[in-house]
Parts: structure tokens; sequence; C-alpha cells
């Protein structure tokens, strides 16, 4: 061959390559800020789909229908908008439905928050999108097929990209059945493993995306649910590119390797649309295969492109409606509730929820937690918006049946959550860590430390994790016995076997948990307080006194050092 053909055939080699770049947005975990204001603190607030609305305009400015923009779930519940369109306007499209077309949102994922809406919610809010929503592991039980689109297949200029998505599958342990009738949930890796064999195989697409509504790190759930299994997946599941992850609200960028050694690029933006998740794709393709491929990642914050004017003035009824609703007063309190005295013994804020619990169910027992770490709701007149701070999530309220062996059982695996075995005067009282240079915060989730009432019991923190509670009687008076079936009141987060206090803590057996109910409210918690508030008009919660933490000339000294340390130096009153 001469050097002038070895040249036209080099020429025409060159004519046949096409070069790609592509842009992906993931969105995950919105919870209902749609706008830059938050409603439940009546105050402008960071994030929000207004500021993702301004950085997916500018970007399209440059790639056009190259651009691929991806939620990730978790958008129904949270702040009241969504609540408003989830529950009281239930005739007007759903807004999160209505901003994610007016974003030109390509692939949707569905997350546990949104199940937790129950079908009626869910269902309306899919059938609102004008795009897909996802979900291969979430299972019709008649049909044993996905209930959700499993992946689609995008093409973009001349890229095709395979979409895969799933949620994590521990819904069941969370969440009422009522509220995911009809579903099942299979496990991510088994799931995943099934369905990138078929779609390499069938669709042969040049970037295959994951959209998991699950974590990074791996959480065993009593055996049953593997919560977090992105790693997993991303090591053992050969063939993805990249995985857009969400749910735990925790920042993440990089890239591991599988057991191919194929890096793999995870991306979580966390929650509130306060950062977004941003990937830049490069391909040169000969003819149909993709002989080169370079993947980039960031996470990108949207305070830098301002709140678009035009998506505010398309949202203006909305907005307003909103606003309307969280502005409606329905009573008042003679004293401001915080949160803050609820981990250092009985508070008026926790013990009102435990008296409503105690009214509605008739039950021996309550169990409760802090379901925000510091909310605060000020004396004076109760709005709709702080009904979202005096209870968080739409938690339906469940009676069940415990022996007082379980209750005590239950209490020691809740506090072993957050009190120190303090060995000396000087020891920290709380479970705390320091986070940062400066800040300190307790070492669990906070929603999983619950107290009791309807008992008189005291927490010795000197004694090791399993060995602090001591329960002298009932609140009534009448003796407290480890052979007795107490009836308790329990939220159906708990009452599925959430934060594992009534499975690992109280050793009831995850299959033997529903057998345990004998009752369900119709409403949720939320509900039921507004309702009290309406009725009664003025409140004024006292806190009950039916624990503390002992022995007091170590502890008082201690919870002062460990408030400030958590809290900063504002006292109690």
């Amino acid at each position: 061959m001469n050097f002038k053909h070895l040249k036209n055939e080099i020429g025409a080699l060159k004519k046949k390559v096409k070069y790609i770049h592509l842009k992906l947005i993931e969105t995950s975990d919105i919870h209902g800020n749609f706008f830059p204001y938050n409603f439940v603190t009546d105050k402008p607030c960071e994030g929000s789909m207004a500021r993702v609305c301004s950085l997916l305009k500018k970007k399209r400015e440059k790639f056009g229908d190259r651009l691929i923009y991806i939620d990730n779930g978790d958008i129904l519940q949270g702040q009241p908008a969504a609540y408003y369109y989830d529950y009281v306007d239930v005739k007007s499209k759903h807004l999160a439905a209505e901003t994610l077309n007016y974003l030109k949102c390509d692939v949707g994922n569905v997350g546990n928050h949104d199940v937790e809406t129950g079908h009626s919610v869910y269902d309306r809010w899919i059938k609102d999108c004008n795009f897909p929503i996802l979900g291969a592991n979430i299972i019709d039980v008649k049909t044993g097929e996905p209930y959700l689109t499993p992946y689609v297949v995008l093409e973009r200029d001349g890229a095709r990209i395979a979409v895969f998505g799933m949620i994590t599958p521990a819904i069941p342990m969370w969440l009422p059945e009522v509220l995911w009738s009809g579903l099942r949930f299979e496990d991510m890796e088994e799931c995943a493993r099934k369905w990138v064999k078929l779609i390499l195989e069938k669709e042969k697409p040049d970037i295959l995306l994951g959209v998991f509504h699950a974590g990074k790190e791996s959480v065993r759930q009593v055996d049953y649910y593997n919560e977090d299994a992105t790693m997993d997946i991303a090591r053992n599941v050969p063939g993805f590119d990249i995985l857009l992850i969400g749910h735990d609200h925790r920042r993440f960028c990089s890239t591991i390797q599988n057991i191919k050694n194929q890096p793999v690029w995870i991306v979580n933006p966390a929650n509130n649309g306060v950062v977004v998740g941003e990937i830049e794709i490069k391909l040169m393709k000969l003819e149909d295969r993709v002989v080169h491929k370079k993947i980039t990642a960031q996470l990108t914050r949207v305070s830098n492109y301002g709140v678009s004017k035009d998506y505010m003035n398309r949202f203006e009824k909305q907005y307003a409606e909103v606003k309307e609703f969280v502005s409606r007063r329905i009573g008042r309190i003679e004293h401001d509730l915080r949160m803050e005295p609820a981990y250092f013994g009985p508070s008026a804020f926790i013990d009102f929820i435990h008296s409503l619990q105690l009214e509605l169910t008739k039950a021996d027992v309550s169990f409760c937690a802090p379901l925000s770490f510091d909310a605060e709701i000020k004396a004076g007149d109760v709005y709709m918006h702080d009904m979202f701070n005096l209870y968080r999530y739409e938690n339906m309220l469940y009676t069940i049946r415990m022996t007082g062996k379980e209750i005590k059982d239950y209490l020691e695996f809740s506090y072993a959550l957050w009190t120190n075995q303090m060995t000396s005067p000087d020891d920290h009282v709380m479970l705390i860590t320091q986070l940062d240079g400066q800040r300190y915060g307790f070492r669990n989730f906070t929603f999983n430390f619950d107290s009791a009432a309807g008992i008189y019991y005291t927490v010795d923190v000197t004694r090791p994790a399993g060995e602090k509670i001591c329960i002298s009687k009932m609140a009534d008076g009448r003796p407290f016995n480890f052979d007795t079936v107490y009836t308790v009141a329990i939220n159906s987060y708990r009452g599925n076997g959430g934060g594992e206090l009534l499975t690992v803590g109280a050793g009831i057996s995850k299959d033997e948990l529903s057998s345990r109910i004998i009752g369900v409210t119709s409403k949720d918690m939320r509900y039921y307080l507004m309702q009290y508030i309406a009725e009664h008009g003025n409140i004024d919660p006292q806190p009950l006194g039916l624990w503390k933490l002992v022995p007091e000339e170590w502890t008082v000294n201690a919870i002062e050092r460990d408030r400030i340390l958590l809290f900063g130096n504002r006292s109690d009153k």
C-alpha cells in the first residue's frame, strides 16, 4: 500500500468517527422544595427547583437536547407545598409533576417517601408526569412484573444511553402495607444482575446509567433488606458507567473500580436542591462502536444561578395557594415548645405527642422520638406551617401488643443509642461526636431516640448498654410486670420495624410484627395533632415527668455541658 492510499484510508476512517458530548444533571430528595422559600420556618431558603430551573436553562444554552435531566425521587414529601398537592388539592395536576414537566425532566425515579404518600398520591403523580418514572424492583404481586418502567433508552446525538432505576427495598420496614398494597420490593443487587444482563444484550447501549434511590454504604436491615446497596452493585455488577444515587442525604462524587477493574462514577447531590449532580460524557464512536469514553462529574451549587423569574411567574398561583394554606390559624400555644430538652429528660414537646397518642389509642404505654433535631414552636398563635415542625412525617399511629420485658428491652436499645456510659462526673452524658473543628452532634440518628410515657422509669447512665433502664410502675400506679402483655402506641415507621427498636431491641421477629398490631389510625399523626389544637383552641403542654437520667449528682452538670456543646449556650426556659 503506497503512502497516498494509506492517507486516503485514514481520511475515510476519520470521517466515520463521531464525537459526542453530553451533559447529565441529577436532582434527588427535593422533598417538596419547589420554591426558594421554607413554608415551615416562614423564611427564604437555599436551593429549590426554582434555582435548579436557572441552572438547567444556562446549561441548555450550550448543550440543547444533549442535556439529560433526571430526578431521583423523594419529591412528594417534606415541605407543605408537597403536602398541599398530596392531600388538599387533589384535583389539580400535582405540583411535583408540573415542576418536573416544566423543567423538561427526561426520567424520574421513585423514593421511599414518595411511596409513603400512598397509592392515590403517587399513582396520580406518575400519571401527571410527561416522562417515564422508573422502578425495576417494585413488583406487582398479581403479575410478577415491574409495577413501573424498569428502564428506558434515550437517543442523544447518536449515543444510546440506557437508564435503569430502582428503589431501596426496605419499604415494608418503614411503611404500613396499606400504602404499598399489591407490591413487593426486590433486593437491589439481585434485580440489577437480572436487568443489566438483559439491557446489555438487547439494547447494546453506549452508556449504562443506574438511578438508585438508595445510599452509598450497605445497611442490612434485620437480615431482610439491604437498604443502601449502591457500592455492592457498583463493585459486583459490571456494566454500569454511572450510578446516580440519593436517599441518605449525603453528598458524594467519586469513582470506584468494579470487579473487572472498570471505573464506575457514583454521584449523590443530597437533598433539597441545594446542589445538583453534574456529569459530562464524551464519546468517540467509530460507526456503531465506542472507541473512547471519558466521563467526569462534580457537585454544583445552584445558588450561583439565582432564582428563575420565569419559573416563579409560571407557578405564582400555586405558590400563593400554598402560602395561604400554611398561614391558616389553628389555635394557640401558651409557651414555647422546643425539641432540645427532649434529649435530657421529659419535655413538653415530646410529652404532648405522647399524651395524644395515649388518648387516641387508649394504650397503656406510648413510644415517641424527636423527629426533628432542634425544632421550635414559639408561644402564641399556631398556624398550619407549625404542624410540620411539630410532626415532620406522615406517620400513622399503631396500637400493638408488647410484654413488659419487651418494653424494657426496647427502651434499653433506644437509650443505648443516645446516652453514654459515664465512668466519672466529668464524662459526657450523651453519646456525641465532634463533627468538625467546632461543632458537636449526636453519634446516632435522633429520630430513633424513643422515650416512653405511661410508665415511670430511670436511665442509669453509669450502667452499660442493656442495663440502664429501671421501670418502677405504671403511670397510674399499677405495678409493672415483665410477664404482663400491654398495649403500646407507636408510629407506623417504628411499628413496621424502622430503626430496629422492635426487632433487634425488643427481640420481636420481623415476621411477627404484623400479628402484634391491633389498631391502625385512618389518618396520620399530624392530622390528629392539628385537630386536637383546633378543638381545644388554647393548649398548654407540660412535661409529664415520668423519667429521668440518674445518678443526678453526676447528670445535672453533665447535661448542661453537653447541652451547650450540642445546642450552644442558651438557657432552657
